[in-house]
């Protein structure tokens, strides 16, 4: 017979095996490693006294199954994040302080066939949540601009609808065009438009507050979805967004390029869908590109005008 202990404490995996008792029976490198917690140091010893959080919830529960019946089990990262709490290897610590694992049980038995032992392996999955997140993140942010994309705006804004029937609070929405944006593509080229998008972009986005939903709508159109807010002090945001973008410059072949905006601002109304309440926005642009551009014009749910 091979020795596998080589393979044991070589292997880029965490094994764990506890006797009947929980008592900690094998622990290989990787856990040594990861855990900070010496191998001579654990044997023989419940692993609960290292880790008081297993003696509770569904840990024992799953270790008492694979020694009762044979079966196999897991602890999956999706529903549980980790078994073993330990530091974060990689440098993802900002997002997942926390190494998060992928854990599987299953029994050892004796040349009798009795089960005498439970062995518990701990993959690393850090890297693949990493790589899931930022590919749902991708999936709801305009690569040009970093804002959201006008898909995943939609879902927020329904999300802020609905919760705003439900609690009765106010909300606003609030659509932006930057002025003869195509002049900017004709008259200094598609690279520099790009920049005076992510600009603007930037600047809608100090300008707003934390709970405020900024996306990008489509072209040079922009919409800034404002939960809990009435429409006067959405118009008064819209109006200072407006000043800071007319009073940007942005750099293009090496000369300064300053451009305008015009808004339309509108307030939630009772029975609103996701569609009347974006075309009234739209009608108030539409109001403020025909009255001169650069300028934020309502549609007040009452019919007056946006200030109250």
């Amino acid at each position: 017979m091979h020795d596998c202990t080589q393979i044991f404490e070589t292997i880029g995996l965490g094994l764990v095996v506890l006797d009947r008792d929980l008592n900690v029976i094998g622990w290989n490198r990787w856990m040594e490693i990861h855990s900070g917690i010496k191998t001579d140091e654990i044997m023989g010893k419940p692993l609960c006294q290292y880790y008081p959080a297993l003696a509770h919830g569904s840990f024992s529960r799953i270790v008492k199954g694979v020694f009762a019946f044979g079966n196999y089990a897991t602890y999956s990262q999706k529903l549980h994040k980790f078994l073993f709490p330990m530091p974060n290897p990689h440098a993802s610590t900002d997002l997942l302080p926390q190494m998060q694992q992928h854990c599987s049980f299953g029994p050892i038995r004796n040349e009798q066939q009795e089960i005498t032992a439970v062995f518990i392996t701990v993959q690393d999955m850090t890297d693949f949540v990493v790589y899931e997140r930022k590919l749902v993140e991708m999936a709801k942010v305009d690569s040009l601009t970093g804002v959201y994309n006008r898909r995943y705006l939609d879902s927020r804004l329904q999300e802020e609808l609905e919760r705003s029937r439900r609690h009765g609070n106010r909300l606003s929405v609030v659509i932006l065009d930057i002025d003869h944006f195509k002049k900017v593509n004709d008259g200094y080229g598609h690279l520099c438009g790009d920049l005076v998008l992510r600009g603007v972009a930037e600047q809608l986005r100090r300008s707003l507050r934390t709970p405020d939903i900024l996306g990008r709508y489509g072209g040079e159109e922009f919409v800034a979805v404002l939960p809990e807010t009435p429409l006067s002090h959405a118009r008064t945001l819209a109006e200072r967004c407006r000043e800071q973008i007319a009073g940007s410059a942005y750099c293009c072949i090496e000369q300064p390029l300053s451009v305008t905006a015009s808004f339309g601002v509108t307030e939630q109304q009772p029975g609103d869908t996701l569609e009347q309440i974006i075309k009234r926005a739209d009608d108030a642009l539409y109001l403020a590109k025909q009255q001169g551009r650069n300028q934020v014009c309502c549609s007040p749910a009452d019919g007056s005008d946006c200030h109250e």
